[in-house]
């Protein structure tokens, strides 16, 4: 049995790493330009610098400039809450924790928007910084309400849910009062998660603190399954609960401000990716994590393909499309978790 489970999730590893490329290379092929997977693979090989194909200058440049940086960016995103809902939810010991529903998200579009418009602090901090310090002071914020609503983790997230409704009409005051018409058509469309303004620069730097992130995350492996059944057990087994804690969560907040900063607040990825890793591989957190990760990564490839291409020249903000799959999603889990075994 055990043998079987091991085949099992060495071959979804593997099927999700090799598919992962193949994904990204399809997903930068699709737009308003069809351009043929030949030609969009002869183009990121040039970009890349391993080939030198003539090819149209146009086209060339969509492919590597536009389209795949921005598939990168969705790939590192999906990614990224996927692997911080799965952190959240085992150290806070409840399904629903995510960085979206714990105001996580939201503190980080508040820090973002009051760097961008305000300039507070924009001569010492970038836009990713504001986000970061807004995601922190979000969730310092969230946990000292929570305890004084008694501190259990459902607590946490009516107390995560206050704090999104409070720092989502706190960003909507700003940009109401801060912002012209164009800037508030751009800020409140970005707030609602778009690709459209992915460049490199925001690729590579989100994969670098995603990656790296995880890597971190990792450590903690055979820790997090300790907090499964509760921190006094985890305590007793010798872990720096307090300590583990902070960091794993410092984590989670960086590697939300930096999606945040780039793309928006995204919801839905980090609450359903966690429960359909875990319906497939388990509950051990050194094989659920990289899978949580690469099903991030093609969940959120193809919510990006579905916003490009649902309406004939017109690009959907991505978080509507995660919501809209996500949420039916999240609902036959909790139904089906919730129907009686026969």
């Amino acid at each position: 049995m055990r043998t079987a489970k091991f085949v099992t999730v060495a071959l979804i590893l593997m099927a999700g790493l090799l598919s992962l490329p193949v994904m990204m290379v399809f997903s930068a092929s699709i737009g308003d330009m069809p351009i043929s997977l030949t030609d969009t693979t002869r183009a990121i090989t040039n970009g890349l610098g391993i080939t030198h194909y003539n090819l149209p200058r146009v086209e060339a440049g969509i492919i590597w400039q536009y389209r795949m940086s921005r598939a990168l960016m969705a790939a590192c995103s999906g990614g990224g809450l996927a692997i911080c809902g799965l952190v959240l939810q085992s150290l806070l010991r409840n399904p629903l924790a995510e960085p979206y529903l714990l105001g996580i998200s939201a503190g980080a579009s508040t820090g973002a928007v009051v760097v961008m418009l305000l300039g507070v602090g924009s001569s010492v901090v970038s836009v990713g910084g504001g986000a970061f310090a807004g995601a922190c002071l979000t969730f310092a914020f969230i946990l000292l309400l929570s305890r004084g609503m008694g501190g259990n983790t459902g607590r946490i997230i009516l107390a995560g849910i206050a704090g999104t409704q409070l720092f989502n009409a706190l960003t909507s005051y700003i940009v109401s009062t801060a912002a012209n018409a164009e800037q508030s058509r751009g800020v409140m469309f970005w707030l609602l998660g778009s690709l459209s303004g992915v460049r490199w620069d925001d690729a590579i730097l989100c994969s670098v603190v995603i990656v790296a992130g995880l890597l971190v995350i990792m450590r903690y492996a055979r820790t997090l399954d300790t907090f499964s059944f509760g921190s006094e057990v985890s305590a007793t087994l010798g872990t720096q609960v307090t300590a583990v804690r902070i960091v794993l969560l410092l984590i989670t907040a960086l590697i939300t401000a930096v999606i945040v900063s780039s793309i928006g607040a995204v919801g839905f990825v980090g609450l359903v990716i966690p429960h359909v890793t875990r319906m497939l591989a388990g509950h051990r957190h050194l094989v659920t994590l990289p899978i949580a990760f690469l099903a991030g990564c093609h969940f959120m490839i193809i919510a990006d393909l579905i916003s490009r291409t649902l309406i004939a020249h017109q690009v959907l903000p991505v978080g509507v499309v995660t919501a809209l799959i996500g949420a039916p999603a999240f609902a036959f889990i909790l139904y089906q978790r919730g129907a009686p075994q026969r």
